[in-house]
């Protein structure tokens, strides 16, 4: 037997709800794209004032200019409001790097659907696995990736971990997808998404 529970809101509170979801209907629609070399200013911007929470590296600007078509940006009413970049480590393995999402603009699931579209470039591009490196795996782990030891990721280790001051000690979490299993998921017709999370 199911029972059913109705709640009731009173007159005014659901005029209220409503009022609220309309809001939330309101919304600016995001779009993800493509960055190009202009978006770096916007892209350092971004990534300069998030630096306090503590889970980015600053990176140049001339950096970003030159590695702009790397990343892929979320874009609301033409505005920036977040970024992820798909990094070579190796002709198999890439990273996200530089993931982050607007304050404003959270709760919306935008860090997913970049982490997906990378996923799908990754897979696009060759690549067989795709890794990061977070002090807090959880959002990767929904994801679908898998915590791994460090030295499961050589490629990041030669490339960036052994001339980093806190190597011996470092505090963050190696986090993998296997991108061929993910990309013979979707199809198969699972509908699951890269990076989609575990059924």
């Amino acid at each position: 037997m199911t029972m059913r529970v109705v709640v009731d809101n009173g007159p005014g509170k659901g005029r209220r709800a409503a009022g609220a979801k309309s809001r939330r209907a309101a919304k600016p629609a995001t779009a993800l794209r493509a960055a190009v070399s202009a978006d770096a200013p916007a892209l350092h911007a971004l990534i300069a004032a998030h630096l306090e929470e503590g889970r980015l590296l600053p990176r140049t600007l001339a950096e970003l200019a030159d590695h702009a078509h790397r990343f892929v940006v979320a874009v609301q009413a033409e505005r920036i409001v977040g970024c992820a970049e798909l990094a070579p480590l190796s002709a198999a393995v890439a990273e996200v790097r530089s993931l982050v999402v607007s304050a404003e603009a959270r709760q919306a699931g935008l860090g997913q659907r970049m982490v997906d579209e990378l996923g799908r470039r990754g897979c696009r591009e060759g690549f067989t696995s795709l890794c990061a490196f977070a002090h807090d795996p959880r959002f990767f782990v929904r994801l679908g990736f898998s915590i791994v030891p460090h030295t499961w990721v050589p490629e990041k280790i030669a490339h960036d971990c052994h001339s980093c001051p806190l190597f011996r000690n470092c505090g963050q979490y190696a986090i993998v997808l296997d991108l061929e299993r993910a990309h013979a998921m979707t199809d198969a017709g699972t509908g699951a998404a890269v990076g989609n999370r575990r059924g």
